[in-house]
């Protein structure tokens, strides 16, 4: 079950294109965004054992609940923008990369994930939530 609904998940946030991703103002190039979506569906292969993962989900729930975001999860199925907040948090910069998404802030990645699933409402509350962080960006930063 939790396969089939990873895939139907992945699905359906592909229909938020790329190209939508960036209207929302998202930066993250579309080569890692689409690493990023194929991953999702390796969810299971997160070893909810490991610290870093248990920290980075710890990490998302809470925002997502200071910032009153539903997350449609149970204790077998993580929900997807929590797979896809772990599989960016823990992405790790390559050596030929000057600026990478692993360099931004816990609430920048959640504000990415919200943009690559396409869901503007609740990134207009996570920037409300956090006003003194900058959720705008220049291409290249």
């Amino acid at each position: 079950m939790r396969k089939e609904f990873l895939e139907k998940e992945t699905a359906d946030i592909l229909e938020n294109n790329y190209q939508r991703y960036l209207e929302l103002g998202g930066i993250i190039n579309e080569n890692d965004c689409q690493s990023a979506l194929d991953r999702m569906n390796s969810a299971h292969a997160l070893d909810r054992k490991d610290p870093q993962v248990i920290d980075s989900i710890r990490q998302v729930v809470d925002m997502a609940r200071y910032v009153k975001i539903k997350l449609n999860d149970s204790e077998d199925v993580l929900d997807p923008m929590v797979v896809l907040y772990v599989i960016l948090r823990l992405d790790t910069k390559p050596k030929d990369v000057k600026y990478h998404h692993s360099q931004m802030s816990d609430q920048r990645i959640f504000g990415e994930v919200l943009r690559m699933v396409g869901d503007a409402d609740s990134f207009d509350k996570l920037v409300k939530a956090y006003p003194n962080i900058s959720f705008k960006y220049e291409r290249g930063e």
